[in-house]
């Protein structure tokens, strides 16, 4: 049988004669173009499941308008145990495989011939026109995507982000912004104790004890940092008993020093009360995300490597807008959550386009800058899902590039399920195969990496 049983009674019942495409077991299901995909969402009715293409964004405001219902993205945990019992690989988009309302994207009807993913994730069924409109006879049809908006390209312009970014706040408040930008978001000046590790991080002559009195001036972060290091992911001989003891024994001044920074600015912005169901916390994803570009460092040649600690503060720092999109936008906020959980497959860049006109990465760029914090990682977290972005200066980036994309596989993060070019290896020096092994040293210490995200989010 190459695919699931309902599935399969399903075009028999209909009598729909169909094809079955093989796919690379290694390649990810958005790495097959064209495929019709399905979501569910749901209300206090019902399941309803929508069928569109998957070259566009699922427009839920159009949904809910067309269906007359508030609906909003089943929760990832319910789709499983649907696919569980129904032994799927995952979803369908098989019309009257689940039982539940259907709607489907108008522009289907269209093609000439339609894939749909078959709950395998080895096969891709096909059927044509008159067959995929006999399956879904009844069902509710329309406009109910959106032609992706891809981010801003990855050449550097500091005016342009400022720019773009002041177009979205002024749309958002419906204000003409004569102001300074930093004026009119308000956002709280840069921690006491980040400009203190700035300055320290200028200093050729900073030591241990320069970085130990800094931290330990701010309690919190210093139990935060004594708790790293005595942390079973740093595997530390014997008992951590100071602060000092944390950066001489186990940690180091360079990662003491980034860790501590990347602290200090997680503390700046609040958590926000909504959030997007299904994704990696904000600290976990931070948390995995440092240790995945520390492994991934730690994969390249010695002669080859970059700064070991700006890589893990890019790390930390790299979702560092999605704080400001909820500090800046409230209720749009909401509606990026809405529709990230209804577009699992589609980036979160094209969803913050399209909503509000500016990205998360550009957002937590443009505040890195006007806080002065190192160039390279104001450049990593602005150019991260870039993938032509290469330079003398794209190292962390890049980095940051390959490590998301290969935690999402794992089930972390919210990066685009999206091939990795090989250029990006090369110029990092990074052997493939040994970036792989890297990441999975990471998932083995899961149970760990966790407790410290759990600290942090305590």
């Amino acid at each position: 049988m190459t695919i699931p049983v309902a599935v399969e009674q399903t075009l028999t019942k209909h009598n729909v004669k169909f094809g079955v495409i093989d796919v690379h077991p290694a390649a990810e299901a958005s790495d097959t173009p064209g495929i019709a995909r399905a979501m569910l969402l749901h209300d206090s009715v019902g399941k309803l499941q929508v069928i569109y293409d998957d070259s566009c964004l699922l427009n839920v405001d159009a949904v809910c308008k067309l269906t007359n219902r508030t609906l909003i993205a089943t929760p990832a945990e319910e789709i499983q145990a649907i696919c569980t019992k129904q032994k799927f690989d995952s979803l369908p988009s098989v019309p009257k495989t689940l039982d539940c309302d259907i709607i489907v994207d108008e522009q289907l009807l269209n093609s000439t011939e339609i894939k749909l993913t078959s709950g395998s994730s080895q096969h891709v069924i096909t059927i044509d026109n008159s067959n995929f409109k006999q399956l879904v006879d009844g069902a509710v049809t329309g406009p109910i995507s959106i032609a992706r908006k891809t981010p801003s390209a990855a050449n550097f312009d500091e005016n342009a982000d400022t720019k773009q970014i002041i177009t979205a706040v002024s749309n958002f408040t419906e204000l003409r912004i004569k102001q300074r930008l930093e004026d009119t978001l308000e956002f709280p000046p840069l921690p006491e104790t980040a400009q203190r590790i700035i300055k320290l991080r200028a200093d050729p002559n900073a030591d241990i004890k320069d970085l130990t009195n800094i931290v330990e001036s701010d309690p919190p972060l210093a139990a935060q940092v004594v708790s790293w290091a005595a942390s079973p992911y740093y595997a530390a001989p014997g008992k951590i008993k100071s602060l000092h003891d944390a950066i001489v024994r186990v940690l180091g001044f360079d990662l003491v020093l980034n860790l501590s920074l990347g602290l200090a600015l997680g503390e700046t912005l609040k958590m926000p009360k909504d959030s997007v169901k299904g994704f990696t916390p904000y600290w976990q994803q931070s948390v995995y995300a440092a240790a995945a570009v520390e492994a991934l460092v730690g994969a390249i040649p010695p002669k080859e490597r970059p700064t070991m600690g700006l890589a893990y503060l890019s790390g930390l720092l790299h979702n560092f807008g999605y704080l400001i999109l909820s500090e800046v936008f409230p209720p749009h906020f909401s509606s990026i959550c809405r529709y990230q959980e209804a577009n699992p497959f589609s980036s979160h860049g094209e969803i913050e386009n399209h909503l509000i006109g500016v990205t998360r990465e550009q957002m937590g760029s443009w505040l890195m800058r006007m806080w002065n914090m190192p160039e390279e990682v104001c450049s990593a977290l602005r150019f991260q899902n870039e993938a032509n972005y290469l330079n003398e200066d794209s190292r962390y980036a890049n980095l940051l590039f390959i490590a998301m994309r290969l935690l999402r596989k794992q089930g972390i993060g919210d990066a685009p399920l999206e091939p990795i070019p090989q250029a990006l290896f090369d110029s990092l020096h990074l052997d493939r195969e040994k970036a792989n092994e890297a990441i999975e040293n990471v998932m083995n210490s899961s149970a760990d990496l966790n407790l410290m995200a759990s600290n942090l989010a305590a």
